[in-house]
């Protein structure tokens, strides 16, 4: 990726459209999944999205350069768990409250941060183990109502499987991040995007034989506006990161929450627990003393090369 000049403010307006653009894809997902196999929802998620993401592409003349790769088996895999992790997520959507849903979906950067100190040795302090602990302990507060209601089955149950499935979303989606951090280390940053909607795609049409449903043209131009809403949403996150730090612009992710909540008030009636907004507080509080300590620890690092005496 080219980095532009640092413009903090640009970087967060791209930033927050994005998380609105995707808490919009997921209430269009919500209103249409009722009935429809995940695997369908997934198919038209990941086509449409691949509209705006190649058409932007070929505006910018980068579309067949795009397509050139050296390391397909690693997008097949990055690809194949993303399916997945979007899967479960699609599913817990459809079966919990908005809000609810996106909270618990922000175990994935805690998730992460355990993924990243066993697989790839990264170094994880005192610091960083508590927020992921306490994050978690967060986590399992949103939770722990829903599956208490797997005991009493009925109702109750659909909406304990949907809370699982974010949590499966969550991990799956952590170690999609790991894998994404390993295609970055020689895959142009539009090659990734393209590639992960591409194999979504395909792999989600793999699930044809296990039985769609039929889709009423409501369910289909919503699925189509939430894939083409996902597309969007991706070109102005990777458009956020040319002009500011990660460390600035990651915290406004939590504002999802706040949109979450809106959209789930005024279209379907969802009303936050008092448990789930204290889990939302533990949780929101310990992913941004994360990327606080991330960004120290940064600013260390680069200070120490600069001041390294050279060898040889």
């Amino acid at each position: 990726m080219e980095f532009a000049e640092q413009q903090p403010m640009k970087a967060i307006f791209l930033k927050v459209s994005s998380v609105a653009i995707f808490v919009c894809m997921s209430t269009l997902i919500k209103a249409a999944g009722e009935g429809i196999t995940t695997g369908q929802i997934t198919f038209y998620r990941s086509a449409f999205a691949m509209v705006p993401i190649m058409a932007w592409l070929a505006v910018r003349g980068e579309l067949v350069d795009s397509f050139r790769t050296s390391a397909i088996l690693g997008h097949l895999g990055r690809g194949f768990v993303g399916i997945l992790a979007m899967s479960f997520g699609f599913y817990g959507l459809v079966h919990l409250p908005l809000p609810e849903a996106i909270a618990i979906g922000y175990a994935m950067p805690l998730i992460a941060v355990i993924i990243a100190a066993l697989f790839l040795k990264e170094t994880v302090g005192i610091y960083r183990w508590s927020a992921v602990l306490a994050g978690l302990v967060g986590v399992a507060v949103i939770t722990w109502p829903r599956l208490t209601l797997l005991e009493q089955g009925g109702v109750g149950t659909a909406e304990a499987l949907g809370a699982l499935a974010v949590l499966a979303s969550a991990t799956l989606g952590a170690i999609a991040m790991v894998l994404v951090r390993r295609l970055v280390q020689t895959e142009k940053t539009p090659t990734i995007v393209l590639y992960f909607s591409l194999s979504a795609s395909i792999f989600s049409l793999a699930t044809l034989p296990l039985g769609w449903v039929d889709v009423s043209g409501r369910a289909l131009l919503l699925l189509a506006l939430a894939g083409f809403c996902g597309g969007v949403a991706q070109l102005l996150l990777t458009a956020s990161y040319r002009y500011a730090d990660v460390s600035t612009i990651a915290p406004f992710e939590y504002t999802s929450i706040l949109l979450g909540m809106g959209f789930g008030y005024v279209l379907f009636d969802d009303v936050p627990t008092l448990t789930m907004l204290a889990g939302t507080l533990i949780v929101v509080g310990a992913g941004i003393f994360i990327i606080i300590r991330e960004h120290r620890l940064g600013l260390r690092r680069k200070a120490a090369r600069r001041h390294m005496t050279p060898h040889g």
